[in-house]
């Protein structure tokens, strides 16, 4: 086993140092500076559009949207997701990566192929920057292909899975040890340090640090996947909304004028939220899952108990909180702080991996080998996650175009709707398509705005997006990373509708409860 993962821990770092090289190869040549030229030119026009209306229309409608049942594959990939898992004939098969990855990408290209023969209409770039790509007389349309590969791998999946590896390899050098007893009271404290961190450190963060020494807390117990699934809850989602770190829809609406701090506005929102959780998982552990528990069970969880011991956080937290300050001030499309400099394209990437290689040369491996540490939970978000990023650019590209029409004028309304497609959508472009239409409302000029919108509206997007991308294992990143490393652990979690189940139960009349207090 050590062998084993000596030899993953060699290969990965031999694959981020020449990744990184080439990186720098490519600033030689100048490529990175060209993207980041393109991204800054994009933004002085846009500003310029949008001091002229008539033209920012006539833009707006050149493009059309693709027809509703481009939406099926990706459909169908979530249909995948949750059902194969389920048929005996195809449980054991699903297990693989490998076939995970075939069924993701075999959806993916016939999305792709869709734009390659039936589309014939102009549609939205967003790599590097903002534009417009028109058809061609040619029979196959390799520039829209093109245009939807880089919308979804450069311009999403990349910064999407290098900061889910950053945070996932780093923190897997910090080993929290311990065996507390595993009482109601214990895990709930998990659940609120958790709730904390997550806006600190970031949800992926805050979960990949807490969830070892959670599952090694419950290891004796028999009953414990309620306990994983209210920490996807709360650690992996809903604690992650004071600060832009918390969440990557908050860093976008920080990108598009909120204020770093205002987010901590939605402190009242916060702890409802995130209270409630809690102590609806303190009496539902205490009164029925904890007194299920064998006396057997019991007795051996208090004989095995040992305090809790931090190893690894010297090299890795100041690691950690490097990849948060790379998030936070090397994007392309703002200056460093203090300077005119914009950094160049994906060198916010570049600086992440060159801190995962600092965690794999300076952390300790035999910390690594403790945590059980492996590459499987992160390469199989990858492997759903490439086919879920292309299969979704329609649903994308539809609802940027048709997404006035939707008739949302209360809060309330923009909760649920961008709630409700970043359970299955990625929440941070969903965050970003509602924050659009909401700026381009009319205002009446009586109530306070932010970033251009009435503040409860940009509240309800943020907290929409945030809380709401628990509802589903595939709503947030980290949710399938804890539900993988959960099944690792020997944690028999519930499937995709499973999960459901406890999603509206408990999440979804605690989420109505709140709109109903802040939103109404």
């Amino acid at each position: 086993m050590r062998t084993q993962s000596t030899s993953q821990h060699s290969k990965v770092l031999v694959a981020l140092v020449c990744l990184i090289a080439a990186y720098g190869i490519s600033l030689l040549c100048g490529l990175p500076q060209r993207g980041t030229e393109r991204i800054i030119a994009s933004l002085h026009e846009r500003a310029a559009e949008a001091s002229d209306a008539a033209e920012s229309v006539t833009a707006e409608r050149s493009v059309i949207a693709p027809p509703a049942w481009t939406v099926l594959p990706f459909v169908f990939l979530l249909g995948g997701i949750a059902v194969l898992p389920l048929i005996p004939a195809t449980s054991h098969w699903w297990e693989s990566n490998l076939n995970r990855f075939k069924v993701a990408g075999g959806l993916g290209l016939l999305t792709l192929a869709y734009y390659a023969f039936l589309h014939n209409a102009t549609i939205e770039g967003h790599w590097p920057a903002h534009h417009i790509v028109a058809p061609t007389t040619g029979a196959v349309q390799t520039g829209l292909v093109n245009t939807i590969l880089a919308n979804a791998l450069l311009q999403e999946f990349v910064p999407f899975i290098v900061l889910l590896f950053s945070l996932y390899t780093i923190s897997g050098g910090i080993r929290i040890a311990g065996d507390l007893e595993a009482r109601p009271t214990t895990n709930a404290v998990f659940l609120a340090i958790g709730a904390v961190l997550a806006s600190l450190i970031g949800t992926t963060g805050a979960a990949m640090l807490l969830i070892r020494p959670l599952l090694e807390t419950n290891r004796e117990r028999k009953h414990v996947a309620h306990t994983v699934v209210m920490f996807i809850f709360v650690v992996c989602n809903c604690g992650g909304c004071l600060l832009p770190l918390g969440d990557p829809p908050l860093f976008l609406g920080y990108l598009e004028g909120v204020p770093f701090l205002w987010t901590l506005r939605l402190f009242p929102m916060w702890l409802f939220t995130n209270g409630l959780l809690i102590v609806t998982y303190l009496v539902m552990d205490s009164v029925w899952f904890h007194r299920r528990e064998t006396a057997a069970d019991v007795a051996r969880d208090v004989a095995r108990t040992h305090r809790l011991k931090i190893a690894g956080w010297q090299v890795n937290v100041p690691l950690l909180l490097g990849v948060m300050l790379a998030v936070a001030f090397l994007d392309p499309a703002r200056s460093f702080p203090g300077t005119a400099w914009h950094p160049w394209l994906f060198f916010r990437e570049i600086v992440q991996l060159a801190l995962v290689v600092l965690s794999l040369v300076l952390g300790s491996r035999a910390i690594r080998d403790a945590n059980l540490f492996t590459y499987g939970a992160i390469v199989e978000v990858a492997a759903l996650f490439i086919g879920i990023f292309i299969c979704m650019q329609p649903a994308l590209q539809i609802l940027g175009i048709r997404g006035k029409e939707l008739g949302l004028t209360r809060p309330a309304h923009f909760f649920w709707a961008s709630g409700t497609l970043s359970s299955v959508l990625d929440n941070a472009p969903t965050y970003l398509v509602f924050l659009k239409t909401a700026q381009a409302m009319p205002s009446d000029g009586t109530t306070s705005t932010t970033a251009g919108v009435d503040s409860l509206i940009v509240a309800a997007i943020s907290l929409g997006s945030v809380f709401m991308g628990a509802m589903t294992y595939i709503g947030n990143g980290p949710n399938f990373m804890v539900r993988s490393m959960a099944e690792s652990a020997g944690v028999k979690m519930p499937s995709f509708f499973g999960y459901l189940i406890y999603s509206f139960l408990i999440l979804l009349p605690i989420l109505a409860l709140m709109v109903w207090r802040f939103l109404l």
